[in-house]
């Protein structure tokens, strides 16, 4: 059991992590003591360091603060971090208390009232979306996101309020999201992903419908309708969403004025009527539905909702525009799944008719390449052109013949071709096109930048 009260030092092994960061952050606000290791020094953790919290990037334990104690410290780590890790190995035979991030994140929220935002993909900006959502519309929420929000240029947000709605992200990897009991919950997607660790699809579903039977008692359960596999819960009162087909809550008469999207949302015995979406994207317009459906069943007041909507700015890398002109957009995403990529690529396309689209994508994760590349390539092919830059491993060690090549020799597209990241820029600067557009969730973003400076200073 965590004594979160009486824990003066917090620890965190691999703090520079999104979610181990909204942690930090949120300890730190509270009063405690924050440090932390991580391999890489970025803007988060540079950010992180100006609030107060004491980082390292050097895996060492002379580097640990002395102050940190077994008796006053909690070391909360996050599953990236291997076993063999000196500085855990250190903790661990001192018998400091260790837990994992998701076991902290549960506690947290233990006992309160909280929406859980799960799925392979959509998590973030549906938990942004609902906090927004809610926070416009006079609810008390805070949140703990898996993004840098633009409307709270942060990834924690704080409300302290007794009555205070938790929205949070239930991560399904590692099986992180059954730490989690809350009391409202949607499901985004559960495509297959992250079979390292479930080894089939089947038993990553069997997760998806453990984590909604974790719901409350008389709670809320809010499926996408086109996930096959998920079961109604007993006890729970169960919903569904779509843009594509008509569920308990779908958007209808999709069009696009000026850039904005315009829909109807049609709830059960409510319509409200041409909603507006600054915020580009098909996908963000199904994403607004889900995070519309809990604001509303959350107590939000319909007037108020339609209007928080067009306040909506958007999440770093989720179909983020990072520049444009009259001549030329550059939009970077996190998409690093076929199911992601495809609804990507098709919003870009839907937004920009008759432009020349350049795709630079970083596949994540050895295992995701072996097991999807027949997907990877089938999405990919949906651009005018592909730059594929070699896999980022993340966690993993190599794994033999598994690489970017064999993705693209599974392309139908002949406008393609294999780079290395730290070649892309000048790649990117030889080729010719309307839009371009950046995907993966490894470092490929660390080419936005140098891409907005450059273009910045093209003659068009």
């Amino acid at each position: 059991m965590i004594d979160f009260n009486n824990i003066q030092n917090i620890y965190f092994l691999g703090v520079g992590g999104i979610g181990m960061s909204a942690l930090a952050r949120y300890a730190s606000f509270q009063g405690k003591t924050v440090a932390g290791y991580d391999l890489t020094e970025t803007q988060l953790t540079r950010q992180l360091e100006s609030e107060g919290i004491t980082i390292h990037y050097k895996e060492d334990i002379n580097q640990l603060p002395g102050h940190f104690t077994r008796d006053n410290t909690l070391v909360v780590r996050t599953p990236a971090v291997p076993a063999s890790h000196s500085e855990l190995r250190y903790f661990a035979g001192k018998g400091y208390q260790i837990i994992k991030r998701s076991e902290l994140l549960g506690f947290l929220t233990l006992g309160k009232k909280c929406i859980a935002v799960a799925g392979t993909h959509g998590k973030t900006s549906v938990s942004v979306m609902t906090t927004l959502l809610l926070k416009q519309s006079g609810i008390n929420a805070g949140a703990f996101l898996g993004g840098i929000s633009r409307n709270f240029n942060s990834n924690m947000v704080l409300d302290d309020s007794p009555d205070s709605i938790i929205v949070v992200e239930a991560d399904e990897f590692d099986r992180s999201f059954l730490q989690l009991h809350p009391t409202m919950a949607v499901i985004t997607s559960a495509d297959a992903d992250h079979l390292d660790i479930y080894g089939k699809h089947e038993k990553m579903l069997e997760a998806y419908n453990q984590f909604a039977s974790q719901v409350s008692e008389n709670g809320i359960v809010l499926f996408k309708k086109e996930i096959m596999g998920l079961n109604p819960q007993p006890g729970r009162k169960c919903y569904t969403y779509s843009i594509k087909e008509a569920a308990d809550f779908y958007a209808r008469h999709i069009r696009i004025f000026d850039g904005a999207y315009h829909f109807d949302f049609i709830a059960p015995g409510m319509i409200i009527s041409n909603v507006c979406m600054e915020y580009p994207g098909r996908v963000n317009v199904e994403n607004m539905v889900a995070a519309m459906a809990l604001a509303l069943m959350a107590g939000a007041d319909p007037v108020l909702l339609k209007k928080s909507v067009r306040e909506y700015k958007g999440v770093e890398r989720r179909f983020d525009i990072r520049f444009k002109n009259n001549n030329l957009v550059f939009i970077d995403d996190y998409a690093h799944h076929p199911n992601e990529l495809k609804p990507t690529i098709m919003s870009v396309k839907e937004l920009y008719p008759g432009k020349k689209v350049l795709g630079v994508f970083q596949p994540h994760l050895y295992t995701r390449t072996r097991d999807f590349a027949d997907g990877f390539a089938e999405s990919l092919d949906l651009l005018d052109e592909i730059i594929l830059l070699d896999i980022y491993p993340a966690r993993e060690v190599p794994i033999p013949g598994i690489n970017s090549e064999m993705i693209l020799k599974k392309m139908i597209n002949n406008n393609k071709s294999l780079c290395p990241l730290d070649n892309a820029l000048n790649e990117i600067k030889k080729r010719e096109f309307d839009v371009l557009l950046t995907m993966g969730a490894g470092n490929i973003d660390s080419l936005a930048e140098p891409l907005c400076e450059y273009f910045s200073k093209q003659k068009f």
